[in-house]
């Protein structure tokens, strides 16, 4: 069974998103609500999450800090992550795709979809 991470500040996000995940692949499902909690719940996670689903627009800590955060420890910086974001503009496509995420998935998602996406994105095959 596949865990996954998801760090977002809006609390509705975090359950529809969740619950999808749940609900359509059946995935275990750890959250967080800031960048510093995620970065926590990822250290301190047995196992380490397979994957993490992080907005980038967060208070405090944003999804690109977060992301830089995390690949300073060695632990984390092999779990692929995928930012979500309202910003579909081109310019922030490339600035996020250059910062080495493994893909940027866009709100509003299809809670139906979300799990195809994300294992389309990282090339899971179950």
């Amino acid at each position: 069974m596949r865990r996954i991470l998801i760090i977002d500040d809006e609390e509705d996000i975090r359950e529809v998103a969740a619950l999808s995940l749940e609900t359509t692949a059946g995935w275990e499902i750890v959250t967080a609500s800031s960048g510093a909690d995620g970065i926590r719940a990822a250290a301190n996670s047995n196992p380490y999450p397979d994957a993490i689903l992080m907005d980038v627009m967060m208070p405090e800590m944003d999804g690109p800090t977060t992301f830089r955060l995390m690949q300073q420890n060695p632990d984390l910086a092999g779990i692929p992550v995928l930012l979500l974001t309202a910003k579909v503009q081109g310019v922030d496509q490339r600035r996020f795709a250059g910062l080495g995420v493994s893909a940027v998935l866009f709100k509003p998602f299809n809670p139906l979809t979300l799990a195809a996406q994300i294992s389309e994105k990282l090339g899971w095959v179950d």
